[in-house]
């Protein structure tokens, strides 16, 4: 293999103008969210100077993702995508430019200010489980993954940069400028969206004028086993071994409490991320993807259980690190299978599943894994959690075979329509 073919593959790129103009607003309105999530906390606590207070920005934004993250996946499979994410950004730049405003105003309403948080959330949920679809739509098959990799590389810059910009545009220029970068960065994602062609769904999506019932997603994903054990995969690595809110108490006991150790941690996973991303070709080359899951996310486990015994700093950050590359891995090529193995009529209901996987997941971790510290000890809690990750996924390994032996297929081997429409007839 030659030298290049393990760095970052930018054929997706380089070859299809409309992912190019995706991946573009894509990471523009990262980096816009990043720096307006920090925005939004440091503003609320001005207001309030209350950790409740602080703690409502995750009700405000938590719920939205969920209820209207699953709308999303059923308008996803009824209406042209590209539509309903023109429609959605839109709301998004509603809301980014009422954030704008309430901070030129100089509002002392958390109410209004938690309002429009959600409803830019709202707006973003909506329309995400349509635009997960636009890769797989964009791109060749042998490409989907690196077109991933593409993303989630931007994504992991974004939250290294994102932070620190924010915390530099406040402190010279105050909230209404990091608002106003926000609202000129999903400005941008706007105008990339219009460029995008017509992307709607395939497959039989909609019989005889009605509406298929919400549960064929459901049907799909348990009737695949690469499906459920790619999302059960997903499941075990976040439920069982999620540490941020871990974080500060292992900062604490171990490094003396020092808020630059603690951003250290969250650093260092998005710096294993970012190298992990760089080095994506290898990856996103190889055919063997639901394998190279199951490795990342046991891989994730026991770094994290590695990070649960570190004495030391730099053991530690290491730790974490690789954490952060083996989650990089893991997102890659899970984003990859769900795609291409399910079938277009499904893939926004499908996606919707997916996004609240991903967003209930980690936060139900966090939970678990605080609730387990408080009654024993943060190291019990993160070395037990992630070996049990890691007995989880091996189950997982040991029990799908599909999924262990799954193959991303080549170009040439994409799904004609009629097989999509088959696979969509037996699975509704």
């Amino acid at each position: 293999m030659r030298a290049r073919a393990w760095f970052l593959d930018t054929r997706p790129l380089r070859g299809s103008r409309p992912f190019r103009d995706l991946w573009i607003g894509s990471a523009a309105s990262q980096l816009g969210g990043q720096i307006a999530t920090v925005a939004v906390l440091a503003q609320v606590w001005d207001l309030t100077g209350s950790p409740v207070g602080t703690g409502a920005i995750g009700i405000a934004t938590g719920l939205p993702m969920v209820l209207f993250g699953l709308l999303g996946g059923t308008l996803a499979d009824t209406v042209d995508r590209r539509a309903l994410v023109r429609a959605t950004t839109a709301g998004q730049l509603l809301a980014a430019a009422g954030l704008c405003v309430q901070a030129l105003a100089d509002n002392k309403s958390v109410v209004l200010l938690l309002a429009l948080v959600a409803m830019e959330t709202s707006c973003s949920a909506l329309g995400a489980p349509a635009r997960r679809t636009f890769p797989v739509r964009l791109l060749p098959a042998d490409q989907v993954a690196a077109g991933l990799a593409l993303t989630n590389v931007s994504f992991q810059a974004a939250m290294l940069a994102g932070p620190a910009m924010a915390g530099l545009i406040i402190a010279c220029w105050d909230f209404p400028a990091a608002y106003a970068i926000q609202t000129l960065a999903v400005a941008v994602s706007m105008l990339t969206v219009l460029r995008l062609p017509s992307m709607k769904p395939e497959g039989g999506a909609i019989a005889g004028g009605r509406r298929r019932p919400e549960r064929g997603g459901w049907r799909v994903i348990l009737r695949r086993p690469t499906l459920w054990g790619s999302m059960a995969t997903d499941m075990s690595a976040t439920l069982l071994a999620m540490p941020i809110a871990l974080f500060p108490l292992v900062n604490e006991i171990r490094f003396g409490g020092n808020p630059q150790t603690l951003g250290l941690f969250l650093s260092a996973i998005a710096v294993g991320g970012i190298a992990a991303g760089l080095l994506s070709g290898t990856v996103t080359r190889w055919r063997r993807s639901g394998l190279a899951q199951l490795v990342a996310a046991a891989v994730w486990g026991l770094a994290l259980a590695g990070f649960g015994l570190a004495g030391q700093l730099w053991m530690a950050l290491a730790c974490l690190a690789v954490a952060g590359a083996a989650d990089t891995v893991s997102v890659v090529t899970r984003s990859a299978l769900v795609q291409l193995e399910t079938p277009d009529a499904y893939r926004g209901r499908i996606s919707s599943v997916e996004h609240v996987i991903g967003v209930a997941g980690p936060e139900l971790g966090n939970f678990r894994g605080g609730l387990l510290a408080s009654a024993t000890s943060a190291s019990f809690s993160l070395v037990t959690g992630g070996l049990s990750a890691v007995l989880a996924i091996a189950v997982v390994a040991v029990t799908n075979a599909p999924l262990r032996d799954y193959r991303t297929p080549s170009a040439v081997e994409e799904p004609t329509v009629p097989q999509v429409a088959d696979a969509a007839k037996k699975a509704g």
